[in-house]
């Protein structure tokens, strides 16, 4: 058995899910700031999370669904899942994001598990607030060292994709490290980087 990890955000899908749930709340420009910035590993993880999260706070839960209902995939998403498959590798979506991106689009795509963060919300309203998995800058990193050690899976039978900043924790425990049209700071840490908007790629890799 292997191991592929792939990030969510400008990776499996094609943008940015907090940018595109701004967007009706017209933040969206200002919210891309602040993610461009900590993807480029200029911001702490936590604190752009946090900060640009508070900025959705009275967002209805059903517009959040709805949105994250249609999020564009990339390129070549479903041809790499099955890809990678059929060669043996058990799938996993980890994002700085939030599951209610990650979990319709994993069963979609046939991710067999994701792990993302929870937006907050009371009475059916975002209150501002977030939790979860993949809340710092280590999350990361840390959650692919216990998926190794529950899976009997070595850093040499592991694949990471990646964009930006918050995946560099995840890079460190894989000996196949690829930079998905991805952030400087990342591609430096890569074994291999693919430029073009196509996840179909990799399987040239593998």
């Amino acid at each position: 058995m292997k191991l592929a990890v792939f990030d969510f955000d400008s990776t499996l899908m094609d943008g940015e899910t907090i940018d595109f749930l701004a967007k009706p709340l017209g933040l969206e420009e200002k919210v891309a700031q602040i993610t461009h910035r900590a993807m480029a590993g200029e911001l702490d993880f936590f604190e752009a999370l946090t900060t640009r999260v508070a900025l959705l706070k009275g967002l209805p839960k059903s517009k959040v669904e709805k949105i994250c209902s249609s999020l564009p995939l990339m390129n070549g998403a479903s041809e790499v899942i099955k890809g990678l498959k059929e060669r043996g590798y058990k799938v996993i979506c980890f994002s700085g994001g939030f599951r209610t991106a990650t979990s319709p689009a994993s069963k979609r795509l046939g991710i067999d598990a994701d792990f993302s963060n929870v937006l907050h919300e009371e009475n059916g309203v975002l209150t501002g607030q977030v939790g979860g998995d993949m809340m710092f800058g280590f999350s990361k990193g840390d959650m692919i060292v216990r998926l190794q050690n529950l899976l009997g899976i070595s850093r040499r039978d592991t694949l990471v994709v990646g964009d930006g900043a918050n995946d560099l924790s995840m890079f460190a425990h894989a000996d196949t490290r690829i930079a998905f049209c991805a952030k400087e700071v990342l591609k430096k840490e890569a074994t291999h980087c693919v430029d073009t908007k196509d996840l179909r790629e990799i399987l040239k890799i593998i």
